[in-house]
């Protein structure tokens, strides 16, 4: 059994956990802290360090950590749900700097279709399958033909002259106190936008909220089929840690 560390870094909750690569299985507990307030580089890069102090890591096991924003060449481009300092930040470097490892960072939503094209909802669906994350934002994967196509950022796409994800988001529910049918209103007006664009075989649906789906799924009326994630809230974890792996196996099948 090959295993990696995945951590996957949300904007309410950090957590983490040890990974059998072959399988997606979660092989340790998963450990969580909350998101650090105010989501700075420095108090973010502290936390993951406990994460991998909790689990043990060892000095063999490669270490994936996923990221709410655009990953170019290690660099954080933009991470919107996060503190201004992550703009244009050499934060796969500085990761590798505090943990005392190579670290390897991917976009968190990237993370969790590459989970579930490998282990998942997606696996074996040919076409374009967009796997979308709702929580703090929305988080957007395309994977066609089992292909990656990172850094969509499909959550800040325009709607009524604002970000989707502040109007359909999981936080933007809970902070309007919407009903799973106000919601589920929101969602449909989304994901209709989505399929005029792209006409995608599947939605697969991930984030925390993803395991109360036949609440808020009948209130979504949208032509394509739609299913919740497979790997459901560990999607980023598992994710994470099979882009590690790849990555430093020199294997990358999917980028």
């Amino acid at each position: 059994m090959t295993t990696a560390l995945g951590i996957d870094i949300g904007g309410s909750g950090i957590k983490g956990a040890r990974v059998d690569v072959g399988s997606g299985d979660l092989v340790s507990r998963r450990v969580k802290y909350k998101t650090p307030e105010g989501g700075y580089p420095e108090d973010i890069m502290g936390v993951v360090a406990t994460i991998v102090d909790d689990l043990g890591a060892k000095r063999e096991e490669t270490i994936g950590v996923t990221v709410p924003g655009v990953i170019h060449h290690g660099r954080t481009l933009l991470a919107a749900n996060l503190a201004q300092e992550w703009t244009d930040l050499p934060a796969q470097e500085l990761f590798s700097q505090t943990l005392g490892r190579k670290t390897h960072l991917v976009n968190d939503a990237d993370a969790a279709g590459l989970a579930e094209v490998t282990f998942g909802a997606a696996q074996g669906v040919s076409g374009l399958v967009m796997v979308i994350t709702l929580g703090t934002g929305i988080g957007s994967a395309l994977l066609y033909d089992g292909v990656l196509i990172p850094n969509s950022e499909l959550g800040h796409l325009e709607l009524e002259g604002t970000d989707a994800e502040h109007r359909a988001s999981t936080a933007a529910r809970e902070r309007e106190g919407l009903t799973f049918e106000q919601w589920g209103g929101r969602l449909t007006h989304y994901f209709s936008h989505l399929e005029k664009i792209f006409s995608p075989e599947l939605f697969v649906i991930g984030g925390g909220v993803s395991k109360q789906s036949s609440e808020f799924f009948p209130h979504v009326t949208v032509r394509t089929p739609m299913v919740p994630a497979a790997l459901l809230n560990n999607a980023g974890i598992v994710g994470a840690a099979l882009f590690a792996h790849e990555r430093e196996t020199h294997s990358p099948s999917h980028f």
